[in-house]
């Protein structure tokens, strides 16, 4: 059954294939369950991979909206699925608002009970940055970000009515491209905005790759959550009992690694994994190494 209830009568898309083990697998923003497909086929025949496609994304793009914030949503939907799958413990593998999701879930469902062996990759515990936690979303470069997502947030609230790039006026698209494509920049530390804005706005085809969420009422979701979250997840990491591996990019600009290993040392039985050559996207830079880490972190302690 590749779609679950969920307690808002939405039907949640979940990928499943494979026998054996079964691992929970929490994709990142904007991705789709398939796309694991490269990385986790190899073991199908000794794991069964869950993986749900979020709300907005493959199977579940066409689910409403709920009146929550996207990660206490996301968390929902994780708690009200595990009953229907009838596991009593389970590998998981969590990465970026994946792993965010997860955490929310040891600190308000006591999700670490169910964890058998968890690996946690490229997130921190706390989105936002202050003087206690310097190493939240985009570390030093926090309040530029947070003023980005502001611009694209005025953009959106000015149009509710709008579902895609195609239902904004001119002025108010490209002053949604502009913003995001300062956001590419940002996480890049590059300037290929210009072009980029140019050939979107010349090409409204072109538009779709340029932001990670076609849907406008999404997009100014998940933006929301990450100006209002507030969480901090270090204490409930430390609850984990299993063994428990980080993947953590050494070049991640979004997150940085000396935040990640910092957490990671409190953990006494957690290994690291750095990818030296990686930002946040270790399976798009490192794909090999990415694989053969992923086996690794299966087979380490097989059932």
């Amino acid at each position: 059954m590749p779609y679950y209830h969920m307690p808002d009568g939405e039907q949640l898309f979940v990928r499943r294939y494979g026998q054996g083990e079964p691992v929970l697998v929490l994709s990142g923003l904007g991705m789709q369950s398939w796309q694991w497909h490269p990385f986790l086929y190899p073991h199908h025949k000794k794991f069964e991979f869950i993986i749900p496609d979020w709300r907005g994304f493959g199977g579940s793009k066409q689910c409403k909206i709920p009146h929550l914030d996207a990660i206490s949503s996301h968390w929902r939907d994780i708690e009200a699925l595990l009953p229907q799958l009838n596991l009593p413990q389970f590998k998981v593998i969590a990465y970026s608002m994946g792993a965010t999701t997860a955490m929310h879930g040891m600190q308000y469902g006591q999700f670490h009970r169910s964890i058998q062996q968890y690996l946690h990759i490229d997130q921190t515990p706390k989105i936002s940055a202050d003087q206690s936690w310097p190493f939240g979303l985009f570390g030093e470069k926090h309040t530029q970000f947070i003023e980005i997502l502001q611009q694209i947030s005025q953009v959106l609230k000015a149009n509710p009515d709008a579902k895609a790039m195609p239902d904004l006026k001119s002025a108010d698209r490209q002053r949604l491209l502009n913003s995001w494509l300062a956001f590419i920049d940002l996480q890049a530390g590059s300037k290929i905005a210009p072009f980029l804005i140019k050939q979107a706005l010349k090409y409204p085809r072109l538009q779709a790759h340029v932001l990670p969420i076609q849907r406008l009422d999404y997009l100014s979701w998940y933006i929301h959550n990450y100006l209002e979250h507030q969480e901090d997840y270090r204490e409930a990491l430390t609850q984990l009992t299993c063994p428990v591996t980080f993947f953590i990019g050494a070049e991640s600009k979004l997150y940085p690694a000396e935040g990640q290993q910092q957490i990671a040392n409190t953990i006494p039985q957690a290994q690291q994994v750095i990818f030296k050559k990686s930002g946040h996207t270790p399976l798009l830079s490192e794909p090999l190494k990415f694989a053969s880490e992923i086996g690794r972190f299966l087979h380490a302690h097989d059932a």
